[in-house]
């Protein structure tokens, strides 16, 4: 324990030069562990203040504290930082140019420079190997140390060859940052660095200020300006997969109004400077960055964090979005995922070794099941970062969202049942083949088709047992083991559930279209619009249904308004565009509409991206234009059913997406056949009086005798004749 003397300083110290009256979290502990030249790891997310630990120790001694980073962008801002604050700080790294670095490193051997960052690929140089002996330095710090592990997400080779150059410059304390690693890569970083007794502190992974949410990436242009039509002016980041893209999309979005700069690593390196100081100085409020590339900004009031592309792994999403909100305050991190991102991410690694082929794969494995999970996107972060909490964050899509759920009392025991049987020596595949009854060559070769369980699950698909798997990882029944992460055993907990099993409740797990599918779906609409325009639209449409004497949502439902006042339609063809617009609505009902969002975009000097209207039309495929035509030819719609070889109830569902998207049906032929006209009228007539066309509703409200069809086929035909 340091003495009060040592605490008063360290305080008077925080206090004259960083400006902060107390430490947060671990902080004063680590800097006396460090103060006491003792080895040090730090496992702390992004923005709780990794950089206090080794930056007031270093000012606390005499001689210069040296450290490794691998982002030669954070290198600049923290020194600049420093130096801002009077702390003589400098950087060592390719950028620098020969009067430079001559300059650097006369000020590092005179004993001047207090901290000095030092590239990895730097420091293996012979002549700065010489300096630094020559030099009195005080302690090592090696920030990102996850970049040692193979199992990280960012392995640099160049740093297994860090603790050989620490031990050529002599014997030196070692303090290790990073926040981003598992237990495995925790336990490969120690014994690289050969500190297996070093004091850990591990603070909680748990960001409560920043909002995670997963759009499958059907229109990414579209959605991107949706979003930050609703964070504007605010300062955001958008991560990319390639340079290319990086180029492609600063460009579309300072086409559409967005002041945004690109930011990668082939860029001269002049401009690039000039771009991050840009973002830093407010110069410009979005930087488009390359995932492979990271961006090393210490920026606290970056308001989102956008994921163009999909990331390389959990660890890398975690500290991409961990640049958002650093300043404790309500930040955003929205990800666009396409499975097509992830084999691209595969292919990329197509010519490495076939370890590292096989982490790669491990790793964005881990990445797509996150994206799919209906679990709390904090939980599965947490648990992958191996900390496990019980309740769920309440600021995520998921837990925004009602999912479906069911009891998974049986499935966990089966499950639980199956890792033991096979001697817990498998992974997550094996173990759903197993369940499944799938005879893969690997289940064959272990006689795994002769255990109890094998094929008790083939009720099931293994999407649907991987999830049970995960999210029984999740509540703490399964674990991977920590020196082969691709196996899964039962715990403690598990164990105990087997004896003592409770009910217990699992989400059903998203099952996404793929890109070709959600190209033939409607757009779907986010909840970005302009709320005072909807107010405006919302008024007129309530004052033309009193007018016309309809309920307002047959006009048009709230979901086109909204939609609306999200891409500002200004001509009849644009309103057609609109989801539940049909060219029969746009003409009926459009002009006054589309004169006040006229209006608007003029009085608000508001620019519309026309390339980026939504281009949604009723779905133009085969199921839907026969279901059309069979309509037009008076067909039964158990006819129509019997011929597409699909359910009445699906036939259904068809149809009133067809209605709903604006196209007019006539289904009187059929209606007339199975229900009387008192019936039809009772139920034409409540749909003429409610305040919504909600079903659920309906089927409250109209007498109990009324039949669940009946009221559907009603409420098309009220919307065709009324609203279409």
């Amino acid at each position: 324990m340091a003495s009060t003397k040592v605490q008063t300083q360290l305080k008077d110290k925080l206090k004259e030069v960083f400006g902060y009256n107390q430490f947060r979290g671990d902080q004063e502990v680590i800097i006396q562990h460090i103060l006491d030249r003792k080895n040090t790891f730090v496992i702390m997310p992004t923005g709780a203040g990794k950089s206090l630990c080794y930056q007031l120790p270093a000012l606390m001694q005499e001689g210069t504290a040296i450290v490794i980073s691998p982002l030669i962008a954070l290198m600049k801002n923290q020194v600049d930082q420093l130096q801002a604050l009077g702390v003589d700080a400098s950087f060592l790294n390719s950028t620098l140019s020969k009067s430079e670095s001559n300059r650097v490193k006369k000020e590092t051997l005179e004993g001047k420079t207090k901290l000095l960052y030092v590239a990895p690929e730097s420091l293996t140089k012979e002549d700065n190997i010489k300096l630094l002996r020559k030099s009195n330095i005080s302690f090592i710090a090696i920030d990102e140390a996850h970049c040692i592990s193979e199992w990280g997400h960012d392995f640099r080779p160049e740093y297994r060859r860090i603790k050989q150059i620490i031990e050529a410059i002599g014997d030196l304390p070692i303090i290790a940052l990073t926040a981003t690693a598992t237990p495995k890569v925790r336990a490969d970083i120690q014994k690289n660095l050969k500190m297996e007794d070093a004091n850990i502190f591990l603070s909680s992974f748990h960001r409560d200020n920043l909002f995670y949410e997963i759009l499958p990436k059907t229109e990414p242009k579209v959605q991107l300006i949706r979003f930050i039509r609703n964070h504007q002016n605010k300062s955001g980041i958008i991560y990319c997969l390639s340079r290319k893209k990086v180029e492609e999309v600063a460009e579309f979005l300072r086409i559409n109004g967005v002041n945004a700069l690109p930011y990668h690593a082939g860029m001269d390196s002049g401009q690039r400077m000039g771009n991050q100081d840009a973002f830093l100085n407010e110069d410009c409020d979005v930087i488009v960055a390359t995932i492979a590339f990271g961006m090393g900004i210490d920026k606290p009031d970056v308001r989102f964090v956008i994921h163009y592309d999909a990331p390389k792994s959990l660890e890398g999403y975690y500290q991409e979005t961990g640049r958002a909100g650093r300043d404790g305050l309500e930040s955003f991190c929205m990800m666009l995922f396409s499975e097509s991102d992830i084999a691209k991410l595969e292919k990329f690694h197509k010519d490495k070794s076939v370890t590292e082929r096989e982490n790669v794969h491990i790793l964005l494995q881990e990445m797509s099941y996150y994206a799919h999970s209906s679990v709390c996107r904090t939980r599965q972060l947490l648990h992958y970062f191996g900390e496990d909490v019980e309740h769920n964050c309440n600021h995520c899509d998921n837990c925004k969202t009602k999912h479906a759920s069911f009891n998974a009392k049986d499935q966990i025991l089966l499950a639980l049942k199956t890792v033991e049987e096979t001697s817990s020596r498998f992974g997550i595949e094996h173990i759903c083949n197993v369940l499944t009854g799938t005879k893969s060559d690997y289940v064959e070769s272990y006689n795994h088709t002769e255990i109890s369980t094998f094929g008790k699950g083939s009720e099931f698909d293994n999407l649907h047992w991987e999830s049970i798997i995960r999210q029984s990882m999740i509540n703490s029944f399964l674990s991977k083991d920590v020196e082969n992460v691709t196996l899964i055993k039962v715990t403690e907990k598990g164990k105990k559930y087997q004896k003592e099993p409770y009910d217990l409740a699992y989400t059903q797990d998203y099952q996404w279209p793929s890109e070709l599918e959600a190209l033939n779906e409607e757009a779907v609409v986010t909840n970005t619009f302009d709320k005072e325009l909807f107010d405006i639209l919302k008024a007129k449409r309530k004052k033309v249904a009193n007018q016309k004497g309809i309920p307002p949502y047959a006009i048009f439902q709230e979901p086109s308004l909204e939609e609306m006042a999200t891409t500002y339609p200004t001509s009849q063809e644009e309103l057609m565009q609109i989801n539940g617009v049909g060219a029969g609505k746009a003409k009926k009902f459009g002009k006054p509409f589309i004169d006040i969002i006229a209006d608007f975009v003029e009085k608000n000097e508001i620019t519309t991206a026309k390339d980026v209207v939504v281009k949604s039309t009723v779905n133009k495929s085969k199921s839907k234009i026969s279901i059309i035509l069979q309509i037009d030819r008076k067909q039964d719609i158990e006819d129509i059913a019997e011929s597409l070889k699909i359910s009445f109830d699906d036939v259904l569902d068809e149809i009133e997406n067809i209605c709903d998207s604006g196209t007019k049906l006539n289904l009187d032929y059929y209606i007339d056949t199975i229900m009387d006209d008192e019936r039809m009228d009772e139920i034409y007539e409540y749909f003429m009086q409610a305040e919504s066309d909600d079903l659920d509703v309906a089927y409250d409200e109209l007498d109990e005798e009324i039949g669940e069809d009946e009221i559907r086929l009603i409420r098309v035909k009220f919307l065709s004749e009324v609203a279409n």
